[in-house]
């Protein structure tokens, strides 16, 4: 019964029609977004052991990538300059999970010159239509929905303080037309982890481009966009393909503080969408991927395949002088840094020491973390990128403790 209702539920064709009625719309445009529809649900129906909630959820999210995508392709008939827009040199901060990126595109928020997209405006690009003059509330819509997340997941916010208005990650972009990591995030689908590593990012990274010129065309003017998503380093030919001048920022960590973090991440973002978790295998997953992460870096590194150097950075160099570490970063890539935002990264500073994260704990044994053979497989990347260890004061077994404060010192 189970399998009836999921193949009801999750139906690719059943879902475009229902959106395509919704909206009174039925033209896609070109989006190549069919391939990995099909996969991903597939996938969410036979593997993803999902619960009530993400059965639900899994719906809902995909009708509204979909209408998303038959609103932008509205939006581009009435103004065809949309795809005109010109995305100039935008900076994308990636590396290692749990680094500080997202800290970091915090700061870098504080320029006025410079854009991200935020948590509102990717999940409702435009407002409803028909709207006329009552209030564009897409805000307060995501901000509640965030909230009901939080009930959900009640370690979410302390482990990745986020609201509305907060900068979103790309791979939410590119969810849009499911090509992206996000969705091996969120459940445990491995053939559809397969498959996205056989076809690639590039349609992705095509349409992640065209919704920064939506999103910029709303601007009514160029702007500098500043871009986060750690998964970028597995991807940078195809990033490199869409944007040839991109500048590129590599944030670097210990990796055994990388793998306990991000595992006990990846259980709290599934967590609410299946009947199951599988600790060992998420520990399992994450390390082999960040491994290749990093031996991707370490490539990067010696081959600089972009327009402009990689800036690296340290994660102790970012929280033991954030503000420092920004005013390096312009420098890198030939930006001025004026006292007006100075004076604003201060006041964030000042106003969120801590960076918004509270009190996490991490058992290493249910994960299957095992430092010593971390420290093994990381080598290469500690040695390239001068990446210190953690003293064994702050490392114990049987549970890692880091307080908010341990985090800013690294």
């Amino acid at each position: 019964m189970m399998r009836t209702v999921l193949s009801r539920f999750l139906c690719p064709d059943d879902l475009v029609d229902r959106c395509r009625h919704a909206m009174g719309l039925t033209d896609f445009g070109n989006a190549a977004f069919r391939d990995g529809l099909q996969v991903c649900l597939q996938a969410c129906r036979e593997e993803a052991d999902l619960s009530l909630f993400g059965l639900l959820g899994t719906r809902w999210d995909t009708r509204r990538l979909l209408t998303n995508l038959l609103r932008l392709h509205q939006e581009e008939l009435m103004a065809p300059e949309i795809l005109r827009e010109s995305i100039d040199r935008p900076l994308f901060i990636t590396g290692m999970p749990r680094s500080g990126t997202t800290f970091l595109q915090s700061l870098l928020m504080a320029d006025k010159a410079n854009r991200s997209p935020r948590v509102w405006q990717v999940i409702h690009p435009y407002p409803s239509q028909g709207l006329g003059n009552r209030p564009d509330r897409r805000r307060q819509q995501v901000a509640r929905q965030l909230r009901m997340f939080g009930i959900l997941s009640p370690g979410f916010r302390s482990m990745h303080p986020i609201d509305a208005d907060s900068p979103q990650e790309c791979s939410e972009i590119a969810a849009h037309v499911f090509v992206s990591s996000r969705f091996d995030t969120t459940y445990s689908i491995p053939s559809y982890r397969n498959w996205l590593a056989e076809v690639g990012h590039l349609e992705g990274y095509r349409f992640h481009k065209r919704f920064l010129q939506h999103l910029q065309h709303q601007e009514e003017g160029a702007v500098r966009w500043v871009l986060k998503c750690p998964d970028h380093v597995l991807t940078l030919d195809a990033l490199r393909a869409v944007y040839p001048d991109a500048r590129i920022v590599f944030v670097h960590r210990d990796p055994v503080h990388v793998l306990l973090s991000v595992t006990k991440l990846t259980e709290i973002l599934r967590k609410p969408f299946t009947r199951h978790i599988d600790r060992a295998a998420i520990g399992r997953q994450e390390h082999e991927h960040w491994h290749a992460a990093a031996l991707s870096m370490i490539q990067a590194a010696d081959d600089e395949p972009f327009a402009e150097p990689i800036f690296h950075i340290r994660y102790p160099d970012l929280v033991g002088d954030p503000a420092g570490t920004v005013e390096a970063l312009y420098r890198h890539f030939g930006l001025t840094l004026g006292a007006e935002t100075r004076a604003r990264i201060t006041r964030i500073l000042e106003r969120t020491p801590d960076g918004g994260y509270g009190r996490n704990q991490f058992d290493p044994d249910v994960y299957g973390v095992d430092f010593a053979s971390v420290r093994s497989d990381f080598a290469a990347y500690s040695s390239k990128f001068g990446v210190t260890s953690s003293s064994a004061q702050r490392i114990k077994k049987p549970v890692v403790k880091l307080t908010s404060a341990s985090l800013r010192r690294g």
